[in-house]
């Protein structure tokens, strides 16, 4: 099993910078590739990033390319996601997400990850 647990939501203006953790328990974050989805307020959940086991590898929406970075220290089984020049759409509750299927690549299917954090609040205003 795995545990996963979300931080550093908050409120920032448009512009400011925000980095969310995902602390992991229950297995090392090496077993697994890790995602970060977000969902607005009457919104389906979407993806944000995503980043493989090793953190060679790492995918992004299109939305936020350029902008977010996700890492991950596999020796503190924790992933983070830097978010830089926030915009207002940004705003939405951003989970992180465990994947424990070997891929080629990542997914950007929620569907087919296996774990979830509580989810953490992020803010962006005008």
């Amino acid at each position: 099993q795995v545990q996963l647990v979300e931080s550093g939501g908050g409120l920032v203006q448009a512009g400011g910078s925000l980095r969310l953790s995902c602390a992991a328990s229950g297995r090392t974050v090496s077993s697994y590739a890790m995602g970060w989805f977000r969902q607005a307020p009457g919104k389906d959940r979407e993806f944000v990033s995503a980043i493989s086991r090793s953190g060679t590898n790492t995918y992004y929406a299109e939305s936020v390319k350029g902008r977010f970075t996700i890492s991950r220290d596999n020796a503190k089984n924790t992933v983070y996601l830097q978010m830089n020049s926030l915009k207002p759409e940004d705003t939405a509750v951003y989970y992180c997400a465990a994947d424990l299927t070997v891929r080629s690549r990542a997914t950007v299917d929620s569907a087919e990850y296996d774990y979830w954090g509580q989810g953490t609040q992020v803010t962006v205003s005008s």
